[in-house]
């Protein structure tokens, strides 16, 4: 169950994947196969080699992409997703959900 995003926000996300951008959305979620996790990050991007290649950067590998035919995404929890998100300088998202 996903909750803490508005629908501009997803919208925003959602048109930005579409362009072929790198486009990082934070929300609450639970999930009873990640006990701990509170949050996940969908890094996604419709150009599915620059998603690939972004990836590689972080040690995450094509298989773990959501084939999602409209927004492929990577899902980024706990530890790596934090890191990720520092390292991406992506603050107003750890901010708000005080990653």
């Amino acid at each position: 169950m996903a909750f803490g995003i508005d629908r501009n926000t997803l919208k925003k996300w959602k048109a930005d994947v579409r362009n072929g951008k790198i486009a990082f959305l934070t929300h609450y979620w639970l999930d009873d196969r990640f006990p701990g996790c509170t949050t996940v990050t969908k890094v996604g991007c419709a150009d599915y080699q620059k998603l690939m290649e972004w990836g590689k950067k972080y040690g995450l590998r094509k298989e773990w992409i959501h084939q999602d035919p409209n927004y492929p995404h990577f899902d980024l929890f706990g530890d790596r997703q934090k890191e990720i998100l520092t390292n991406e300088q992506q603050w107003e998202q750890i901010n708000k959900f005080h990653l």
